[in-house]
């Protein structure tokens, strides 16, 4: 294992972090003043929504106390002296692609506003523990909506998608996702659910008397959008679907970008390692252990987007009824039996098959939840509680984000927490430095300034990007 957390003879000794004499402090110190000219030219942002337990995944704490450790036992990976929890044996063999930061830490315990802040690296405007609830024309865009802002891409894919839904809770969806103050000509395409049997690419529903293969040229179906939005002058929020029709114009005309959305073209074999629908009962949500019958298709989809192009990647991995990896109740079985199997088996594949094709070469992976999981079980922080016996409840101050490619050092680990997993130790690292190191990657400016609606100047980035992941 790569620690980033020991001496500078250690960084030494395990491949050289420490360059050109710097010791990681001044590393860390010349970043600040000087991030580097990004590496990636993509990003993968797998956010798992409800909050992941790091306890059980990430971060072990096998001498704690046991309603602290839980049930489940540490395992080795491809990484000596690196170790990921037991539901999760596939992972174990790719980790030698991860760094993990072990010490980012906030004070929300609320879904949405946790979300906002993750998503975007800006604190909820009203600094409240509840604070943003959902995207509006007055909150801060989310990583997407930058990077096609400041990096857009050529060509005819979107430069930021969403799979495979937007995520909700409490009957919004939650902030972070669509454009904010930049409008909805930067919302994501949004690609609906992969592994459906009647999944078909996204883009346009056409009049019957208007079908696309009748369409001669894309000017002809831009006409007809025009046409069609010229007759619905007075229809709510029509400058919003004249945005949606034109960004999807692109995608439904492009021969290129159809094939990039489908997923018959890919061999059985990966899409069964990625991991299929076995015919569950999908009006079963994940936390009634109805598992994540559409993960492994859609991180399939994601890797496809990165090879098409597309700048940023989200996946959610809720959506269906639940925030997926919101345990309050039944923790541990939900871990065992809905949640961690297929999440191991696309997580797995995906990184196998990035670093197979190249992919992980010059795309950042970030792998992160709005927080983790309480230490102590049935201890409570919001009001859905927590069962006394087998149940965590939220957890901001301290988790687990994982990071790979683009230069990230495999294997590595980034901080630590304490004894129990419920503070850092040390090089705590908040929302606003992983936004800040998403984008050092990108190689967008951190001194940029974006205007909101009312062309006022809103700083991009007030953290700084953690030095040790970026080459």
């Amino acid at each position: 294992m790569l620690s980033l957390t020991g001496s500078r003879r250690e960084f030494l000794r395990a491949g050289g972090l420490a360059l050109g004499g710097l010791s990681l402090p001044a590393l860390l110190r010349a970043a600040d003043r000087a991030p580097k000219r990004g590496r990636a030219k993509s990003v993968l942002l797998v956010f798992m929504d409800g909050g992941p337990s790091h306890l059980e995944m990430w971060d072990l704490k096998p001498g704690a106390p046991a309603e602290v450790r839980g049930e489940f036992q540490p395992i080795r990976t491809d990484v000596p002296g690196l170790t990921v929890g037991e539901l999760l044996p596939l992972t174990s063999r790719v980790m030698r692609h991860v760094a993990q930061v072990r010490s980012v830490t906030h004070g929300i315990t609320d879904h949405n506003a946790g979300s906002f802040y993750v998503l975007t690296g800006k604190h909820p405007a009203d600094g409240s523990a509840r604070g943003v609830q959902t995207d509006s024309a007055a909150t801060f865009p989310p990583f997407g909506a930058v990077a096609a802002k400041l990096k857009p891409v050529d060509g005819a894919m979107p430069p930021y998608v969403l799979l495979p839904e937007y995520q909700w809770n409490n009957g919004v969806d939650i902030g972070g996702q669509k454009g904010g103050f930049l409008g909805a000509k930067f919302d994501p395409f949004v690609s609906g659910d992969p592994s459906l049997p009647n999944f078909r690419v996204p883009g346009l529903e056409l009049n019957a008397e208007l079908p696309l293969d009748r369409l001669a040229a894309r000017d002809d179906l831009r006409r007809a959008l025009d046409s069609a939005v010229g007759a619905r002058r007075d229809a709510p929020g029509l400058d919003k679907l004249d945005a949606f029709q034109r960004k999807a114009v692109e995608v439904v005309t492009s021969p290129e970008a159809r094939r990039a959305f489908d997923l018959s073209g890919e061999p059985l074999k990966v899409r069964e390692r990625y991991g299929t629908d076995p015919g569950s009962d999908r009006a079963l949500e994940a936390r009634k252990f109805g598992g994540l019958p559409h993960i492994g298709q859609t991180f399939l989809l994601a890797r496809r987007m990165i090879e098409a192009g597309v700048r940023l990647v989200t996946v959610v991995t809720g959506r269906r009824i639940d925030q997926a990896w919101d345990t309050h109740r039944d923790h541990f079985g939900l871990m065992r039996r809905a949640l961690c199997p297929p999440f191991d088996r696309a997580f797995s594949a995906l990184l196998e098959d990035m670093s197979a094709r190249g992919l992980l070469e010059d795309t950042l992976v970030v792998v992160t939840g709005e927080f983790g999981r309480t230490p102590k079980i049935g201890y409570v922080t919001s009001g859905a509680g927590a069962a006394k016996n087998d149940g965590r409840d939220h957890w901001p101050y301290c988790y687990t984000v994982l990071f790979a490619g683009a230069g990230v050092p495999g294997g590595a680990v980034y901080g630590s927490s304490d004894r129990t997993a419920a503070h850092p130790r040390e090089h705590p690292v908040g929302p606003e430095d992983i936004a800040a190191t998403i984008y050092a990657a990108l190689g967008i400016d951190l001194d940029a300034e974006l205007h909101d609606a009312q062309n006022r100047p809103q700083a991009l980035c007030s953290g700084k990007p953690i030095a040790a992941l970026l080459k």
